[in-house]
């Protein structure tokens, strides 16, 4: 699973904080998405298509700092997408308070068949009680984004099944992965010939290729929670 959480911009006033962004970007690899303690509830969302809404909770664990948050959802090649409205768009949350956004869809019918990927980002900006308070401190604001998929209902199989209904097959140092499954599969720990290779997540009825070593190919995959699944080899 992978988050993005990119600093937007930083205030430098000493020596110290240069120590002090090293420190946060080491914390940024942590499997949940967050900007200093602000945490969203989850590392994905699903939306069934044609419910109203969806929501998503957010949390700030730090007990001295409060930060603004900003919220939207984006396409997949990174554009705003208007059809989606978030409750609320921008609120102070304040020290060790948690909230609640309510993502509504208001565009038009989506595909019936396969599920289709949005990204909801969330950006945690300090209070500025936080940076008059902090003179000495660095001031960052992060942006931190998880994948978003509207899921019709009545698919065709269920969504832990999609991991076991892929294909794979080699061309050369190519490996082309199937996915046959109306579920867009993020594969983890992702090997080919023993050798790892890059986490790939592989659309519904559609296909990826990656370089790879001729061999086994073995994967896990993220559930719907999150969670890895066990390990299983590649159907040729």
């Amino acid at each position: 699973m992978k988050f993005n959480t990119t600093p937007l911009f930083a205030k430098r006033k000493s020596a110290v904080a240069i120590c002090a962004l090293t420190a946060m970007m080491a914390l940024g690899t942590s499997n949940f998405a967050h900007a200093g303690g602000v945490a969203l509830g989850s590392t994905r969302l699903i939306y069934p298509q044609g419910n109203k809404q969806v929501e998503m909770n957010i949390s700030n664990t730090d007990k001295q700092d409060g930060y603004l948050i900003q919220s939207w959802v984006s396409t997949p090649d990174g554009k705003k997408d208007n059809d989606f409205v978030i409750t609320p768009p921008l609120f102070l949350l304040k020290p060790t308070k948690d909230n609640v956004l309510r993502i509504m869809y208001t565009g038009p019918q989506l595909t019936a068949d396969k599920e289709t990927l949005f990204y909801l980002n969330s950006k945690a900006i300090p209070s500025a009680e936080s940076n008059t308070a902090q003179q000495n401190a660095l001031q960052i604001a992060t942006q931190s984004t998880i994948k978003m998929f509207m899921r019709p209902a009545n698919l065709s199989v269920k969504s832990s099944e999609a991991p076991g209904m892929l294909h794979c097959k080699m061309n050369g140092s190519t490996l082309q992965v199937t996915n046959p499954s109306p579920y867009f599969v993020t594969l983890v720990n992702f090997t080919a010939g023993g050798q790892k290779l890059p986490n790939t997540m592989v659309p519904p009825k559609d296909s990826v290729t990656v370089k790879a070593a001729a061999g086994a190919v073995a994967f896990q995959t993220m559930n719907d929670f999150g969670a890895m699944t066990t390990a299983q080899s590649c159907k040729s």
